[in-house]
């Protein structure tokens, strides 16, 4: 008899990505997947492999402003009334929650309804919308050890990695291509809204630190917003330098393998494509965050010989043209940190976290 899943995931590519992953991995189980997210999931989610797509109503609380947060309730108890209602319509074997504060309203109704329930943490860091759920799930999954916020949570959690899209598993079966000492280098920078923000006021001004012959050998793809694209785009073509730039490459993936070096921020899942592909990384993570989770995504690339860190605040464009003229010059350093990324890549992570959704169907079933 075939099964019936709901994902619900907040509407960005960090959420929506690895439930993306889980959905294959089911379908090709014979689960009929359903997901409810909220209405950012348009750029992410239109090639999303659902028999439906649920917009449900959420909001983020704010502690600092006490009308925002009676506003947020409001809006979140009638996201749970609504995720009721698409229960019962679907009638799901078990809900599974990515992340973000549209999974709150969704996880609760399968608590109210007595639908086994799982989390699945993308970073080191646990979220606040999975603090807040974590008590009244069956299981959590965690792509990385959790450092921080799963405090009594530990009986439920399984390491399963983080979930990556078909297209993110076929760009790993790329081998590592080595930096030669005189052949081209083949750079990718990128980094989400926020962080395609940043490289793009950063980045100019650190490769034109660079000595003119090793800039002559870069060939760079950029991620750049919209209204960045001209300004970047003169940059370049002021130091000479080849760029491809674009605001979103749909075969990203396929762009890192190809890579030599990555630029970008930390998030979990450029973390975990970085780590299932193999490539070494500059990464710096988002600054001022609450839980400082890119930071610690960050350092379990960097511990592991994967990547360096540099943090933002403060950052002068010598650093990184430093950076990369040592690596630059190190080749074996890059083919060492590709290797090292590789073994962190865990890239069965949708097949470990669909056994432990068919687990806990099981024991449901068991239960009835």
């Amino acid at each position: 008899m075939t099964k019936t899943i709901l994902l619900t995931a907040g509407g960005t590519g960090g959420h929506l990505f690895p439930a993306q992953a889980l959905a294959h991995a089911l379908i090709a189980r014979g689960w009929d997947v359903h997901l409810a997210t909220d209405g950012r999931a348009e750029q992410y989610g239109h090639d999303f492999p659902a028999t439906s797509v649920r917009i449900i109503p959420s909001a983020t609380p704010s502690v600092r402003n006490p009308l925002k947060m009676a506003k947020a309730v409001m809006t979140l108890m009638k996201g749970v009334l609504a995720a009721r209602k698409v229960l019962k319509e679907i009638k799901p074997d078990v809900v599974v929650g990515f992340g973000g504060y549209p999974t709150v309203p969704p996880i609760l109704a399968a608590r109210f309804g007595g639908v086994p329930s799982i989390l699945h943490e993308q970073n080191s860091v646990m979220g606040r919308a999975n603090r807040f759920l974590g008590k009244g799930v069956s299981a959590i999954a965690a792509s990385f050890p959790i450092k921080k916020g799963a405090e009594g949570l530990e009986g439920k959690i399984t390491l399963t990695g983080n979930p990556v899209r078909p297209m993110v598993a076929e760009a790993a079966r790329i081998d590592f291509e080595p930096l030669t000492y005189d052949g081209e280098i083949r750079l990718v920078v990128f980094g989400g809204s926020q962080g395609a923000r940043f490289f793009s006021e950063y980045m100019p001004g650190a490769l034109g630190r660079l000595p003119k012959d090793i800039r002559d050998r870069i060939r760079l793809v950029q991620q750049c917003r919209k209204e960045d694209l001209l300004k970047v785009k003169v940059g370049y073509r002021e130091l000479e330098l080849k760029a491809d730039l674009a605001p979103f490459f749909a075969d990203l993936p396929g762009q890192i393998a190809k890579a030599h070096l990555v630029v970008c921020r930390s998030g979990a899942s450029s973390i975990s494509e970085l780590a299932a592909i193999g490539r070494p990384s500059i990464l710096v993570p988002l600054p001022g965050t609450l839980d400082q989770d890119q930071h610690a995504n960050a350092m379990v690339l960097e511990e592991a010989g994967a990547a360096w860190v540099l943090q933002q605040r403060g950052l002068r464009p010598n650093e990184i043209s430093d950076l990369l003229e040592e690596l630059i010059a190190n080749p074996d350093k890059l083919s060492d940190a590709a290797k090292a990324a590789r073994a962190q890549g865990k890239l069965d992570a949708a097949e470990r976290l669909a056994d432990l959704v068919e687990t806990m169907a099981k024991t449901s079933g068991d239960a009835k």
